[in-house]
């Protein structure tokens, strides 16, 4: 099961191929309007895209839980900020006074399936903490990373991201 807002990633990042037939077949979008948003190209589709993904989370999740997720999305990545509504995980603050290899904390989080993968994830440079790229796999994340608010923001590329709070 996904949260509301991987639910709404899931549908946002739809093929741009895809996208009327999703339409048709997974909202209740009148179908002139769904053919109106088979015609957008280019950078254009983006917008069907949301529509797409607000119309399914929508009937998914609720309208709040849909415009919730639209709007951490938008915090994200149109305005590069860190919502505070991103999928979170708690860990215990004695573990990162001690260090926690980046690698270990990523798998932790969900943004990879295995350490190796983690590792993998991190020498190609798709790791990032705090929105800054981490400079290998024996990195380590402590106190030093966290926020005023006890948190901090692991991605796994551009798509995918996880606020780790201390408790």
């Amino acid at each position: 099961m996904l949260s509301p807002y991987e639910f709404w990633q899931y549908w946002r990042h739809t093929e741009d191929a895809d996208v009327g037939r999703f339409l048709k077949l997974f909202t209740e979008l009148p179908l002139g309007e769904i053919a109106r948003l088979e015609a957008l190209e280019g950078a254009e589709i983006n917008e069907a895209k949301k529509i797409l993904a607000n119309e399914v989370t929508r009937l998914a999740h609720g309208q709040a839980l849909a415009e919730q997720a639209a709007e951490t999305a938008r915090l994200t990545f149109e305005q590069g900020d860190r919502a505070d509504t991103l999928p979170s995980v708690e860990v215990a603050r004695a573990r990162l006074a001690a260090g926690i290899p980046a690698f270990e904390l990523m798998h932790e989080a969900g943004l990879a399936e295995s350490r190796n993968e983690a590792r993998k994830l991190i020498k190609g440079g798709g790791g990032r903490l705090n929105d800054k790229p981490i400079a290998g796999d024996a990195v380590t994340v402590g106190e030093g990373d966290l926020d005023s608010s006890g948190t901090l923001k692991l991605s796994a590329g551009r798509k995918r991201h996880v606020l780790v709070k201390a408790v």
